[in-house]
Parts: C-alpha cells; sequence; structure tokens
C-alpha cells in the first residue's frame, strides 16, 4: 500500500484538568503561550495553607509551654493566613454573585469563634478548610492547557498556489478559496476540498480512526490530517483560524465553562444553610434582647453561629474524596478533582468511543480468501513482499501477519490506490477493490466489508489470487465488561466516526445495542449532551476527536495514559493503561466513596441539628459546642478515611484465546 505513516499527535504526561477555573484561554490561531511551571513553595495556593499549618501547630507547642502570649500571637498569623485563601473569594461571591457556598459560612464561623476569643479554634477552622480547597484546587488549575495540544496539529505555515507559482504563508493566514499544496508526510492546514490528486490521508486527529482514509478530486478532507501519499491541491474552504480544529478547541471550552457552573454538593446544601443560620443568630439575639439581657443573647447568638459551623462538612468530605482519589490511583484510574469524584458516583449510563477504546487501535489480518489452486499462505506471502515497502497501516498488518517474507522486485506504487512489483517472474498488485476488481471472490470480499473488514486485493499476472481482510480488532475483555456494566445498571451507547457497517459489526461483538457512527466530533458532543440531558453520563475515549465529547459529559475519562494531550486533558477521570475492566471497578469505588461522603454530610447535619437548640437554650456553651465539634470531625474524619480501603478486584491476566483476534478463513 502506498504512502508514508506519520505518527499521530500524542503522549504527554497526565496533566490535570477541571472545570470552572477562570485562567485564560488560548485564542484559535493564536502563538501558544508557555505556562510558568511553579514549584509549590513558590505558588501561593499551597504555601498559604502550608504556613498557616505551620503556625498553628507552633501555637499549640508554644501554649502547652506556658508561653500564652506569644502562642496567641501566632494562631493569629495561622488564622490570617489560612483565611487569606478562602475569605476574599467567599466575600467577593457574596457582593458581586450573591453567592452563598460553604466558603461564606466557614468565614462567619471564623468570625464568631474570634469574637468569644476562641483564637485557637478559628485558626484550626481556617487552615484545616484551606489546606483541603488548596489540595483539590491544585489538581485543577490547568484545565485548558490540553487546548493547546489541539492547535499544535495545524501547521504554522502553508504552501498555497498563487499565480502559477508556490508561495509559503502563515497558516494563520489562509483565506477560503485559496489554493493549498500538501506535499505527502505533510498536514493539511486548514479544510478543504480536494480539487487535483489522489492519496491517503491519516485522519486519526479528526475522526480517531487508525486506516487512512482515500482521497481524490471532489473529496472533503480536514485540518490536522496528514497527506501519506502524493501530492494533493486543495481548496480552502475556511480561514486557518476558523476551521474543523478550532471549533473543537471552542467546543472544549464552552463545555468546560458550562460544567464549571455545577457546584459542588456542599456547596449546594450551604446556600440554603448559610442565610436560614444568619436569620436565625439575629432573631435569637434579637428576640432574645426585647425579653432578656441583651448582652447574654447576643453571645448566644454568636454561640450560635458556632454551633452552625460546617466543620465536619467542610473537612471531611474533602478527606473522604482525596482517600478515594489515593485508593483509585492505586489501581490504575487517576481522578482529578473532588467534583470529578462525585460525580463519577452518580454514573448511569456509560458513552465509549471505538478505536482505541473498545478496539486495539491497531489493524490486524482477520481473513484471508485465496482463488482456487492457490492458497492464503501464497496470498499472504505476495502481498507482503510487496506492502515491506511500505509503512502503511494496512500494509504494516499484512507484513506482521507473515512469518517468511520473500522479496520482491521493481516495486512501485500509484498514490490511493495500491503498489506493484514481480516476484517469482510474475506481476503482483495489491489494491483496493475500487482499483483492483475481486472477480469470482466478489460475494466473499463484500461478506467481509459487511462484517466491518478494510480489504485488499490481490492480483497475480493480471487474475485475481486472493483478497485480505483487516480490521481493527475488539479488545478481549469488552464482551465480559459490557455484561458487568449491564449488570450494575449501566447501559452503554458507542459512539464513533467510523462508517455504520464497520461500527455495527464491532457492537455486535462487544454486545453494545445503541451504536452512532461517521460522527464528527461535535457530533460526538451533541450526543453526549443529548444522552447527559435524560441520565447522568460518562464518556470514554483516547483521541483527540473525542476531546469536545469528554469536556461535555458528566463525567469525561481518558483511555490510557499514551493517549492523545488533549484527551487527557479534557477528561476529568484518566487510565494509566488500557484495560477496560477499569471502569466497572472504577464505578464501583466512586458509589461507594460517594455512599460514605453521603453519611458524613448527613451526620455534620445532624450534628447541627442538634447543636442548635442546644446553644439557643443556653444548654451548652461555647466551650462545650466546640468540643462536641471536635468529635464530630474526628468521626467524619475517620469514617472518610475508609475510602482509602478500596474493595480492590484483581484483574485476571486475559487467556491466550481471549487474547487472540478472531480469524476468518
Amino acid at each position: 500500500m502506498p504512502g508514508t505513516r506519520v505518527l499521530r499527535h500524542g503522549g504527554g504526561g497526565l496533566v490535570s484538568a477541571a472545570c470552572g477555573c477562570e485562567a485564560p484561554t488560548p485564542t484559535p490561531g493564536a502563538p501558544e503561550e508557555h505556562e510558568e511551571h511553579r514549584p509549590w513553595w513558590r505558588d501561593a495556593a499551597i504555601l498559604l495553607p502550608a504556613l498557616s499549618g505551620l503556625a498553628f501547630l507552633t501555637g499549640l507547642v508554644l501554649e502547652w509551654s506556658g508561653a500564652g502570649l506569644v502562642a496567641t500571637v501566632v494562631f493569629w498569623v495561622g488564622l490570617v493566613l489560612g483565611a487569606w485563601t478562602f475569605v476574599p473569594g467567599a466575600l467577593r461571591g457574596l457582593f458581586t454573585r450573591g453567592r452563598l457556598g460553604i466558603g461564606l459560612l466557614m468565614t462567619i464561623s471564623a468570625i464568631g469563634a474570634v469574637i468569644l476569643g476562641y483564637i485557637e479554634e478559628a485558626a484550626a477552622l481556617a487552615f484545616l478548610y484551606s489546606i483541603a480547597e488548596a489540595l483539590e484546587d491544585k489538581a485543577m488549575d490547568r484545565a485548558r492547557a490540553g487546548l493547546r495540544a489541539l492547535l499544535k496539529l495545524v501547521p504554522e505555515t502553508a504552501t498555497i498556489r498563487a499565480g502559477g507559482a508556490t508561495v509559503e504563508v502563515e497558516a494563520k493566514d489562509l483565506r477560503p478559496g485559496q489554493v493549498l499544496v500538501v506535499r505527502p508526510g505533510e498536514r493539511v492546514a486548514t479544510d478543504g476540498i480536494v480539487r487535483t490528486g489522489r492519496s491517503s490521508l491519516d485522519t486519526s486527529a479528526i475522526t480517531g480512526e487508525s486506516i487512512p482514509v482515500e482521497v481524490g478530486p471532489g473529496d472533503t478532507v480536514s485540518a490536522g490530517s496528514i497527506n501519506t501519499a502524493g501530492a494533493l491541491e486543495i481548496d480552502a474552504t475556511a480561514a486557518g483560524t476558523d476551521n474543523s480544529l478550532t471549533t473543537i478547541v471552542h467546543l472544549v471550552e464552552q463545555a468546560q465553562a458550562e460544567k464549571g457552573d455545577r457546584a459542588r454538593l456542599a456547596d449546594r446544601i450551604a446556600k440554603p444553610l448559610v442565610p436560614g443560620v444568619l436569620i436565625l443568630a439575629v432573631l435569637v439575639a434579637a428576640l432574645g434582647s426585647l425579653l432578656g439581657d441583651p448582652e447574654l443573647w447576643i453571645t448566644r447568638a454568636l454561640v450560635v453561629l458556632v454551633a452552625a459551623s460546617p466543620c465536619a462538612l467542610a473537612i471531611a468530605v474533602p478527606v473522604t474524596v482525596v482517600s478515594a482519589i489515593g485508593a483509585a490511583s492505586r489501581f490504575g484510574v487517576v481522578i482529578k478533582s473532588g467534583a470529578a469524584f462525585e460525580r463519577l458516583g452518580g454514573i448511569r449510563h456509560l458513552a465509549v468511543d471505538k478505536t482505541g477504546t473498545l478496539t486495539r487501535n491497531q489493524p490486524t489480518v482477520t481473513a484471508v480468501l485465496a482463488a482456487p489452486g492457490i492458497t492464503e499462505d501464497q496470498v499472504l506471502g505476495w502481498a507482503a513482499a510487496l506492502e515491506q515497502h511500505s509503512t502503511h497501516p494496512l500494509a504494516a498488518a499484512i507484513t506482521a501477519a507473515t512469518p517468511d517474507t520473500p522479496a520482491a522486485e521493481g516495486v512501485t506504487e500509484t498514490a490511493g490506490h495500491g503498489i506493484t512489483g514481480r516476484l517469482d517472474g510474475a506481476t503482483v498488485t495489491v489494491g483496493s477493490p475500487r482499483w483492483l476488481a475481486p472477480g469470482p471472490l466478489a460475494a466473499q470480499v463484500q461478506g467481509l466489508e459487511d462484517q466491518g473488514m478494510t480489504v485488499v486485493i490481490i492480483h497475480r499476472d493480471g487474475a485475481v489470487a486472493g483478497a485480505i481482510g483487516v480490521r481493527d480488532e475488539l479488545r478481549p475483555e469488552v464482551p465480559t465488561v459490557v455484561t458487568t456494566l449491564t449488570g450494575q445498571g449501566i447501559d452503554l451507547t458507542m459512539l464513533t466516526g467510523d462508517n455504520a457497517r464497520t461500527a455495527r459489526a464491532i457492537a455486535d461483538q462487544a454486545g453494545i445495542d445503541d451504536v452512532r457512527a461517521e460522527l464528527r466530533p461535535e457530533d460526538k458532543a451533541t450526543a453526549v449532551h443529548q444522552l447527559t440531558g435524560t441520565r447522568p453520563t460518562a464518556m470514554i475515549g483516547d483521541g483527540i476527536n473525542d476531546s469536545p465529547a469528554l469536556a461535555a459529559a458528566e463525567v469525561g475519562i481518558a483511555m490510557g495514559a499514551t493517549g492523545s494531550d488533549a484527551a487527557i486533558e479534557s477528561a476529568d477521570v484518566a487510565f494509566t493503561g488500557h484495560d477496560l475492566r477499569l471502569i466497572p471497578q472504577a464505578l464501583a469505588h466512586a458509589r461507594r466513596g460517594r455512599a460514605i461522603i453521603n453519611q458524613n454530610i448527613i451526620l455534620s447535619l445532624l450534628i447541627i441539628a442538634v447543636l442548635l437548640p442546644l446553644a439557643i437554650t443556653g444548654v451548652l456553651g461555647l466551650a462545650a459546642v466546640v468540643l462536641v465539634h471536635e468529635v464530630a470531625e474526628v468521626i467524619v474524619i475517620g469514617n472518610g478515611l475508609r475510602a482509602a480501603t478500596t474493595r480492590r478486584t484483581a484483574l485476571e491476566p486475559l487467556t491466550d484465546r481471549q487474547a487472540q483476534p478472531a480469524t476468518t478463513g
């Protein structure tokens, strides 16, 4: 097969992604901005809580050693450092957006403790809340970085034909109507329609499909595609800064912004709790002052504020999340934020990409047809003798299936069609059924194509010798995983850019009924939006073309640390490997963690509900209220730490039979 294979863009480390951060986003077509990576000791978001904790511990030591005054000063330092990380934001949220979050209630509780003279308790509150928030926010502060990986797929320059000559211009300056000249090995700089030439395009960055697409005059091509064979002239149909890749960037940004508006569960609880507590405290102070000693009832009102402090809620939920996330990482699942973990526990539907997720993303020979009087080994050997001169994915699959490859002479390629050479005195030609007639094998070739295979025909001295079917095979564990997820009440939908025939064949093998094929990235995002509208839906994929759908889902899951940068960074969860058996394990782990979170929230609210009437009636003073909160914190933290002892399921090695792709003779 013709062409030079160019590896798809990918790799990169697990860079954290999240939603709702206010970091600047890259402008499509603009030069890439280099992000500064600062160590933690130069990052105020981590340094301030760390110093707050150091001051608090130092204050305890000084207090125990009898230096009470110095200890108080140090407690004040710790209080200010910790409070600085959340008080300004809580106040801004209140006055600019009317947002009543848990940060505001923690601020009010700290102020109440200070007014009553409990500086140590206020310092502890500020430290614990600030460090819990900082650890989570740190995992979310680079949400947009992956979008730059998309823009790297567009070359900085492009060659255009102008007035009979070729001119190199900046890709961002391209305009519709210009004629692009794309040579073998180059990327297409913007969307267009082939004017002249034939070739094969590696469109994996756009559609996710590993098998190149043959194109000729009149065919549409997308920005970021790699020309693997003959030279092409393309009429540009989009500007260099407004094409299919920049559309993906926009979709990811939009989806992340929408997801960022979804409040954390604790904040949703705090929203009605904050005004309720404030109103109650005012009523206690006002009505009590009218009926009795104003000083007594104002003090009780302040005690009410402290009694309503969501200490357990603010501390134990992050402890549960961090414990659960740490446990998940030990069995190969990286969860990038607490919000993502909470949503993962509520997933009821899973949208799955095909190529590289359900399949191996490695074309494999799955069927060989031979004409009468010719053996399958001969067909494979003749094809491999020619294909060893090409690095085309189909050629690599055929060569890999042939242990002893004979040598061919006079090998020539025809761009977009096939390859010809001489072997043992005979002329052998290998190419597409659209170029070489399948002859008497036509019905069988059609059957292979109906099974989702890409077929190449082999001619020997002008006569049909055989045909070879190549397909990206299903991962061996997929049927078991689908059965397990269905048993857990999780429905599945397969989304793919591949043709409907191939998609249906793979889905039938996997046991998935809902199949949506021939989807572009924006179509996948739309499909995920529709699914999410009916039930909580996660999307799992590994390619750049999956990024909008990953960002649009309740939870985006990226497959493998070797997946594309954009997919990993657009997702909320990343698997460090490609074993799909991690999916049911990860979902079960998240559901258990979510149940523990709910237990802690219920316990925290019950404590507040019990303490409030006791504080109002004076049964409990401030010291007793603080003691109850301390005990409650120990209980819910201990409960939260149970999430670290995940019920890990060992993944049994796949059997040889499972690991081998099915072959049709």
